[in-house]
Order: C-alpha cells, then structure tokens, then sequence
C-alpha cells in the first residue's frame, strides 16, 4: 500500500472518517453512519454549495 501525502479540506477529512467508520461497523452495519457519510458526500459534490 502506497502512502500518499494529500492536503485534505476538513470536510473531505469528515467524509474519509465517515467511510471508514461505517466499514468499521461491518457486519451490523450502522444505517445512520452510511446516511453521514453520504450526506457529507453529496455536500461535496454539490456544485453550487458555497
């Protein structure tokens, strides 16, 4: 596994986070962490939220 060094914005840190918390939660699954994490990434690929 590479590492890459990235320069991340705080809500792109949150989306990662939330990503990874919702494996985490494999095999009970956690409905709500799946809905954060896509709600964080619709906000970020929204193109007209400032």
């Amino acid at each position: 596994m590479a590492i890459i060094n990235l320069c991340l914005s705080e809500r792109e840190a949150d989306l990662i986070e939330a990503i990874r918390n919702y494996v985490k939660s494999y095999p009970n699954g956690y409905p709500e962490l799946l809905d954060y994490a896509q709600r964080l990434f619709d906000e970020l690929t929204y193109p007209f939220d400032d």
